[in-house]
C-alpha cells in the first residue's frame, strides 16, 4: 500500500471537503483515516490515503490538488508518507 499524506488549510468555507473528496473518489484514491477541525474561523484538515490504485504521477495529482486548493482559497499539500515520517522525526 502506498500512503499518501494530504492536508488542507485554510479559511472555513462551504465545500472544502466535498472538493477535495470528490476529486479522490474521481481518481479512485481511498481515503484511510481523515481529521479536520475548525478553529476561530480556519479549516485544517489532515487525511491518509491510498495511492496504490492511481495511475497518473504522483506529482501530477499533487499538482492538481493544489490547484483545486487555489480555487476554493486553501492550501493543500501532499506528501508521501515515507517523507512526511522522516520530517518528523527530526
Amino acid at each position: 500500500m502506498k500512503k499518501t499524506i494530504i492536508t488542507v488549510v485554510g479559511k472555513d468555507s462551504v465545500g472544502i471537503i466535498a472538493k477535495v473528496c470528490t476529486y479522490l473518489s474521481e481518481k479512485n484514491i481511498n481515503i484511510l483515516d481523515i481529521s479536520q477541525t475548525i478553529v476561530d474561523g480556519f479549516f485544517n484538515m489532515m487525511m491518509i490515503v491510498d495511492f496504490t490504485t492511481v495511475d497518473q504521477a504522483f506529482v501530477e495529482v499533487a499538482g492538481e490538488l493544489e490547484k483545486i486548493g487555489e480555487e476554493i482559497g486553501c492550501q493543500v499539500r501532499v506528501q508521501r508518507e515515507e517523507i512526511f515520517d522522516k520530517m518528523h522525526r527530526l
